[in-house]
């Protein structure tokens, strides 16, 4: 056997080890679950990454600039999302007024407020005249948010998002949601960090089971 055959065989080793190394670092049932009934998403052609919240967890707020940044790189292949999670009676405002600020196009200016309110000062802000008045330094019309916090469309999205919870059987946020098929929490990744890189394994796992 010549040298250079001898190299390429290596090689070929090496790089068949490292693969398999790879394949094993996030393992289903240890770093991750796959659900034996996957729930609805809500794109079509694109893969689907979608995190699970509530305004008032502080593991959440923590969460929080580390999917953004992982959104703003994530590829074209992929459509994330947010889902409010009302796991509790008390969360479920907190979930409403997510989709009524959806609906007001004012989610933008809304978001991180909503977060440091919540999450970082603890307010107790659990009803929607609460919420308005709160919001109302941030450009919401008081009125129109009461309006539409128990609207047709905002109780839509609570039923639809809340079926999607129920069925991926989520107990606690934030947990990532991938392609309605996968879910991935701190305590079974090991991290708020290592739960990007399993999202990253499962995103480039759907990829390669789509081509």
């Amino acid at each position: 056997m010549t040298k250079m055959l001898k190299a390429a065989l290596l090689m070929m080793v090496v790089v068949s080890f490292g693969a398999q190394a790879q394949d094993d670092t996030w393992q289903e049932g240890r770093h991750y679950t796959e659900l034996s009934n996957p729930v609805p998403t809500t794109s079509n052609d694109k893969i689907e990454v979608a995190e699970v919240f509530w305004y008032g967890c502080p593991h959440c707020y923590t969460f929080k600039p580390l999917i953004e940044e992982w959104e703003a790189n994530m590829a074209e292949d992929v459509h994330f999302e947010l889902i409010p999670a009302a796991l509790g009676r008390s969360w479920e405002p907190h979930a409403r007024a997510y989709y009524t600020v959806e609906a007001l196009d004012k989610l933008d200016e809304t978001h991180d407020a909503l977060f440091n309110a919540l999450a970082r000062d603890r307010r107790q802000l659990e009803t929607a005249e609460a919420l308005a008045d709160y919001l109302a330094d941030y450009g919401v019309d008081e009125e129109e948010f009461i309006k539409t916090f128990n609207s047709f469309g905002v109780n839509a999205k609570m039923q639809q998002s809340q079926a999607r919870v129920r069925g991926a059987r989520i107990t606690g946020t934030p947990t990532m949601l991938v392609n309605g098929k996968y879910t991935i929490s701190a305590s079974m990744a090991g991290s708020h960090e290592n739960m990007i890189e399993v999202v990253d394994y499962l995103v480039e796992k759907e990829r390669a089971a789509q081509q």
